[in-house]
């Protein structure tokens, strides 16, 4: 199981922070997900015993922008993200089959329909269930942060669409275990193996882009497989 976390100058621990925390819940590996975070990932696994992920996380004003990102950061990442948060860049991202995860697709005015499940599921685009506002909202914010997920639930459950789950930490001291998620899980409607299951899933996706990544290169700027774009 995978956690994914904001690594300094991102969030407010450094990677390796991270990764000893991780790797004490039980975790085999953290995603580093930002745009400035830069650790040294294979020293932290050999010494820590503990898998890194480089990733990114776009979070763009549009559209046009997030696919100018997508572009630039999809041969040099190992897991893409883009941020949601309105009904335009979350149609965008479940429609990219370059875009490994919508990230926050009900944060601000953003909404999730049955059309943007049903393309999330036949583009193979992960749908995060970021369950920090139940463990760290309270009041109004907290209720509607659970309504949310609730009816994201239902929609994903349905259409079957792929998801991943997280309590996006931005410190190690907001890292929870499996078993603590799990346990968060009956809130919105899942059970303790769907949770589980969501934080397998980070995994089961970075195994499959280093296999696409190992054998899709050719040469600098040039690949072939899934993220091959039409001319």
């Amino acid at each position: 199981m995978y956690e994914a976390v904001y690594a300094h100058p991102d969030g407010e621990s450094t990677a390796s922070r991270f990764a000893s925390a991780a790797r004490r819940y039980g975790y085999d590996g953290i995603v580093v997900r930002g745009v400035d975070a830069d650790p040294d990932y294979d020293r932290l696994r050999e010494a820590l015993d503990v898998d890194l992920v480089e990733a990114v996380e776009i979070a763009a004003p549009d559209p046009e922008h997030a696919s100018g990102a997508v572009g630039n950061y999809r041969p040099q990442r190992e897991l893409v993200l883009v941020r949601g948060g309105t009904n335009a860049l979350n149609r965008f991202a479940v429609e990219q089959p370059r875009v490994d995860v919508l990230t926050q697709p009900m944060a601000d005015d953003g909404d999730f329909n049955h059309v943007l499940a049903k393309a999330a599921r036949d583009n193979g685009v992960r749908v995060e269930f970021d369950l920090s506002p139940v463990l760290r909202a309270n009041g109004g914010t907290r209720v509607r942060a659970l309504s949310n997920l609730r009816k994201l639930r239902e929609l994903v459950e349905y259409y079957d669409a792929p998801y991943v789950v997280t309590a996006r930490p931005h410190s190690h001291l907001e890292l929870r275990a499996p078993r603590e998620l799990a346990g968060i899980g009956s809130v919105i409607g899942f059970d303790r193996e769907q949770i589980l299951d969501g934080l397998r899933e980070w995994g089961r996706l970075v195994e499959r882009n280093r296999e696409l990544m190992s054998e899709s290169f050719i040469a600098p700027g040039v690949e072939r497989g899934r993220y091959e774009e039409d001319d």
